[in-house]
């Protein structure tokens, strides 16, 4: 049975018609409705505590901390057994081998880089997320690293494992990115270990922001040990961005997560916020609101 509770008669209606047109947001993070105005910049905004919590809270850092040691602890298992994939067998998973390069996929935003000095800005201003504004700051280049993150790459590095970075800033991000990766100190063997939004994939179409295609392309070249992400489309294909479809991949896939698949926290925004409000971001701000409101669950 779904989670997601009933909402009012007009929020429900609303919701519903916006759910047949849009989609969950492709983007780096909730995209900004059509007729978004900027806030005063003292207003009460849903990112402040999440954002805060990122940027200043010993638990956010302890939490990052932890997830990238506890994955290298488990690195020299994995190079061991010839049988260990992080691929699921219809991304690849199937064709993996031993004889295959071993390598380790990461996501890059909110993964390996840091990129809360951008959600701040957004807050700081009243404004939302757009494209303008997040090019701007991959250019900047000014992301540091996920604590932990680094420390990690480099010593999967120097066992071997080679750094593929799958993430969904654009392939037209690729130089300023590994620019900033390399600017902090993460191994990055070469351009072709970035796949970005828009790389090619021959024989494979991917659809909006899935990643599933450039994994198959990494299962061709590399025996993928874990894979590293903050959100679940890093590591498999979320078809239905529901939250009771999302419960069930949680439920299906619990044995991968801290062997296989490694998550980081990341509050701030994700297809968890989307399933809250039926994917409905053409809503106006305070509807959206509601709809999350509606969707929390209260003892009764």
């Amino acid at each position: 049975m779904s989670r997601f509770p009933a909402l009012p008669l007009l929020a429900g209606a609303l919701l519903s018609l916006a759910a047949c047109s849009t989609t969950a947001p492709q983007h780096h993070v909730s995209p900004a409705p059509a007729d978004a105005v900027v806030a005063p910049a003292n207003a009460p905004n849903d990112n402040l505590n999440a954002v805060l919590w990122v940027q200043r809270s010993q638990e956010y850092r302890a939490s990052a901390l932890q997830t990238w040691k506890l994955a290298g602890a488990q690195l020299d298992a994995a190079l061991t057994d010839g049988r260990w994939t992080a691929l699921l067998p219809e991304e690849g998973g199937n064709h993996q081998s031993a004889t295959l390069k071993p390598a380790v996929v990461v996501d890059v935003d909110e993964t390996v880089l840091d990129n809360s000095p951008y959600q701040a800005r957004l807050v700081s201003e009243g404004t939302s997320y757009n494209d303008a504004t997040w090019e701007a700051w991959v250019d900047e280049q000014k992301a540091q690293p996920v604590p932990g993150a680094v420390q990690f790459a480099q010593a999967a590095a120097a066992k071997g494992v080679t750094m593929i970075y799958i993430s969904n800033r654009t392939a037209a991000m690729k130089d300023a990115t590994i620019a900033n990766l390399r600017k902090v100190g993460f191994p990055v063997a070469d351009d072709s270990v970035y796949l970005g939004l828009g790389t090619p994939v021959p024989g494979c179409k991917e659809h909006g922001s899935e990643k599933g295609c450039r994994r198959q392309l990494v299962a061709q070249q590399y025996r993928v040990l874990m894979q590293v992400g903050d959100q679940f489309t890093d590591f498999l294909q979320v078809e239905d961005n529901s939250l009771a479809a999302r419960d069930l991949l949680l439920d299906k896939y619990q044995g991968w997560i801290g062997s296989r698949w490694w998550i980081l926290p990341n509050p701030t925004y994700g297809g968890w916020e989307g399933a809250a409000i039926n994917n409905a971001w053409s809503l106006p701000a305070d509807l959206r609101n509601g709809a999350k409101r509606e969707a929390l669950e209260l003892a009764r």
